[in-house]
């Protein structure tokens, strides 16, 4: 039996965030294929969990618990009492931890990365990024096995870490649809949205959906509001757009007078899945960070066709995309891919875009690889 303890050192319920949901629709489908538990921070909602594993309350939520030595003993405990075989390290954070509990615990350690974070924060301007990409390498290094969530990542890894290409397996971020979503699917939400915020029904809805406490997201909705909207509303065609997160700066308050100009802010909403079902086209003019944009795998799954920076789409294969998959390296491009997508398609995403990201086959793959990593 494949015994597996889980460690995720923040919050991840309920999930929110698109790496919140990483974590926990992972786990939800993963508990399917193996024995399953998960040390996590002790505020955890555990009645939002979804699936078949136990979540034990382990970390505080102080930031020193990055450097606390005792969570060693604690966790080699659980391990003893659960009869653990393997460890899943989300984060490469807490690598010290996983290591010294592969050698004095007798298990495996696997590394779920959601980025290359060295990467990130590169992409993000720290002074900082060459130490933690240090750190990375050796923690990446010290695993038996390294889940990277897109190709690129993996492969960047590989080059770059000294890793070997059987330690390394691409792991996305999924969908829970196996199917698109029908044109009369998207017709009643985008009705029923359009509703809600006094918008013509019969215009192209384009939406961008992002929390703003992250500064990638927030040039990104600078870049829509002073750079692509002004294009788009000099063109005189018909649209309208939807920006929805939570965490939006003061300084965003002119955003409630930009209705005018094609613009709603809708904040934080409860079902951003209805959303991704009314929109039409999703924008994502974000280039920063790093990983999946798991914005677009939603989209994308909710039948909208999506305009994305090249790097922004990483990890999400064109071929599978039927067409439904816009790229652009350049700026001034965006608006004008905007404008040439800017419909209401009856084209549906092809089942093998499903294959590709349904969260079923995505575990099932890993719940394989735990296997043969003994």
């Amino acid at each position: 039996m494949t015994n597996v303890l889980g460690i995720a050192s923040y919050r991840f319920l309920p999930a929110i965030t698109g790496g919140q949901k990483g974590i926990a629709l992972f786990y939800k489908y993963f508990s399917g294929y193996v024995q399953l538990y998960c040390a996590s921070v002790s505020d955890m909602s555990i009645d939002a969990k979804e699936g078949d594993y136990e979540i034990i309350p382990v970390f505080s939520k102080s930031s020193l618990r990055y450097i606390n030595p005792f969570y060693f003993f604690r966790l080699r405990r659980i391990i003893k009492e659960k009869a653990i075989t393997h460890i899943l390290l989300e984060h490469p954070y807490y690598g010290w931890l996983g290591y010294l509990l592969k050698k004095f615990g007798g298990v495996k350690l696997i590394v779920h990365s959601h980025n290359i974070e060295g990467l990130r924060f590169k992409s993000l301007g720290k002074w900082w990024w060459r130490i933690l990409m240090y750190y990375e390498k050796r923690v990446y290094r010290k695993a038996d096995m390294n889940f990277f969530i897109t190709e690129e990542e993996r492969i960047f890894a590989i080059q770059n870490f000294g890793l070997k290409k059987d330690s390394c397996i691409t792991i996305t971020y999924g969908t829970e649809l196996q199917t698109s979503t029908t044109s009369n699917q998207k017709a009643a939400a985008k009705k029923t949205v359009c509703k809600i915020h006094d918008i013509n029904e019969d215009i192209p809805l384009l939406l961008f959906s992002a929390a703003f406490n992250y500064m990638p997201n927030q040039k990104a909705l600078d870049n829509i509001l002073f750079d692509i909207n002004p294009k788009l509303f000099s063109s005189e065609r018909p649209y309208h757009i939807l920006i929805c997160g939570p965490g939006l700066p003061d300084h965003y308050e002119q955003l409630s007078g930009y209705k005018s100009k094609h613009i709603t802010y809708a904040g934080f909403v409860d079902d951003i899945n209805l959303y991704f079902c009314a929109a039409d086209v999703f924008i994502n003019p974000i280039r920063e960070g790093g990983g999946i944009k798991t914005k677009v795998v939603e989209a994308l799954a909710a039948n909208c066709s999506v305009i994305s920076y090249r790097s922004g789409a990483y990890g999400v294969p064109v071929e599978v995309t039927g067409g439904k998959l816009c790229l652009t390296d350049d700026a001034g491009e965006f608006a004008e891919c905007v404008l040439k997508n800017m419909t209401i398609s009856t084209s549906s995403v092809p089942e093998a875009f499903f294959k590709h990201f349904n969260w079923k086959e995505i575990t099932k793959n890993a719940a394989n690889a735990f296997r043969l990593c003994k």
